[in-house]
């Protein structure tokens, strides 16, 4: 992995870096078009749980079906690493698509999204008082620019103007995401990121087909059209078609594109491009779907955004 961008000699970067900032930048594009996609698919009658349940186990079997054919040994596993994956599958799986899912069915997508972003501000947390690494004292500017922004997008003071339940939501996926970045860059070191993910979504999968077997889901509604909801309400599509999209665009190319570029630059400076996403996200939410927002929502957005920018750039 490279910790800096490699400069040419007038001191511009390379190719190389900047075919990994553009492998990153449209993995986040589609991140966002996945979002507002999800949300029409939680329109055709499933359920976000269920979402989450035919996501996790296609995403399996593709990474499965990737690692027999290029590298088998990597799935191979030892005791001592049983116990992490499954608790990496069950929190930094399962519970982020899950409460994900909840929050933009509840809650428009930017602003589920904005506030999921703020994982990046809790890792840095964890790494200061936890992991006792040194981080920079911009941290608590960054804290303070996310709750400040944060309170303008949910007007905190008007008793929060969006669905408790999609905060809640929202909260308690940038807290599970905050799990997973955190196990997925200790991980790293024995694992590669293919069958780490494999067994991650393997276990999500399995969580799910206990909680709900496969036998009891309503696999009829894959085959229904659904209106595309908003701008594009007078056009509709097979909920099959709208799914493979969520697992093969918005989860095996995107990973796909987010992993091959750590080749060509840094993890943190990945994550701060990552932050397009919600960005992206507001502006195709308000192009399909038709979600808009107040001035204050806005700036506040715009105040979240960097105070997570700020965070990377503590740690």
């Amino acid at each position: 992995m490279v910790d800096a961008p490699t400069l040419l000699p007038e001191g511009r970067p390379d190719d190389k870096t900047r075919l990994g900032y553009a492998m990153v930048a449209t993995a986040a594009t589609l991140f966002a078009v996945n979002g507002s996609v999800s949300k029409v698919v939680l329109g055709s009658g499933l359920s976000s749980l269920e979402l989450a349940q035919i996501r996790n186990t296609c995403a399996a079997i593709l990474f499965l079906a990737f690692l027999l054919v290029v590298a088998p040994s990597r799935l191979r596993v030892g005791r001592r690493e049983l116990l992490f994956l499954i608790a990496f599958g069950l929190v930094g799986i399962a519970l982020v698509q899950w409460l994900y899912f909840v929050a933009i069915e509840n809650l428009p997508v930017g602003v589920a999204l904005l506030i999921e972003f703020t994982a990046p501000l809790f890792v840095a947390l964890f790494a200061r008082f936890v992991y006792k690494e040194h981080i920079r004292r911009r941290i608590w500017v960054a804290v303070a620019l996310c709750l400040t922004g944060l309170a303008l997008v949910v007007e905190l003071w008007a008793g929060v103007a969006f669905s408790t339940v999609g905060v809640t939501a929202a909260f308690g996926g940038a807290l599970a995401l905050t799990a997973y970045l955190l196990m997925a860059e200790r991980e790293r070191r024995h694992r590669d990121a293919a069958s780490l993910s494999f067994y991650g979504f393997l276990v999500a999968a399995l969580l799910w087909a206990v909680i709900q077997p496969l036998w009891e889901f309503p696999w009829d509604v894959l085959g229904e059209n659904v209106s595309l909801q908003g701008n594009l309400s007078e056009y509709s599509a097979p909920v099959w078609a709208l799914v493979s999209f969520i697992v093969v665009i918005g989860t095996m190319v995107t990973f796909s594109l987010l992993t091959g570029s750590l080749r060509h630059i840094s993890a943190t400076r990945a994550s701060i491009v990552a932050t397009l996403e919600p960005v992206v996200a507001t502006v195709v939410a308000w192009a399909w779907l038709g979600e808009t927002f107040g001035p204050t929502q806005l700036i506040g957005g715009g105040i979240v955004i960097a105070g997570i920018f700020v965070a990377q750039s503590a740690r």
